[in-house]
């Protein structure tokens, strides 16, 4: 059985983020969304119970029957070894994602080197898309519908209407 992990804040998680749980999800077995329990984000909009339950809510709409979603509250390779997964993966969009994710990978191997990392792009139209961008469009109110899932717009939402 082939077990594979991709982590990240997801804060909020974006429609490329979903294309690659999507796509990673044909790859392995089973996919594990580990979700970080903490977000250093600068203006993050959920806390981690907020951001699981965005994310179980779209994999089960999308009838992802093999993925769970899980908080990572460890170091990556200790949540790896404890899911038994040896492979992680990471999305790359542009050359700056690759030379922060090519640093971590080589840590990440450092520390485990069973674990293997695998970058992955985004579908193209896609690729402009970042959780940094919704969270400032989030901020002033904007649309954010092309660029999120819907269960993330519906909290988006109830974000405006608290501040």
């Amino acid at each position: 059985m082939t077990k594979a992990v991709y982590p990240g804040t997801f804060d909020p998680m974006t429609l490329g983020h979903f294309d690659l749980i999507q796509r990673a999800s044909r790859l392995y077995d089973t996919l594990v969304v580990a979700v970080a329990a903490t977000s250093q984000k600068k203006g993050a909009l959920f806390n981690a119970k907020e951001r699981l339950a965005m994310i179980r809510e779209d994999v089960r709409k999308a009838g992802l029957a093999n993925v769970e979603v899980k908080l990572l509250d460890t170091l990556l390779v200790d949540f790896c070894r404890r899911e038994k997964a040896r492979v992680v993966i990471r999305g790359v969009r542009v050359y700056s994602d690759f030379e922060y994710e090519f640093q971590m990978a080589l840590t990440n191997r450092r520390m485990a080197p069973e674990i293997e990392t695998l970058f992955m792009m985004p579908s193209e139209n896609l690729a402009y898309v970042t959780a940094s961008t919704v969270r400032e469009i989030a901020s002033y109110r904007g649309d954010t519908a092309p660029f999120v899932t819907a269960a993330v717009e519906k909290r988006l939402k109830r974000v405006w209407k608290r501040s």
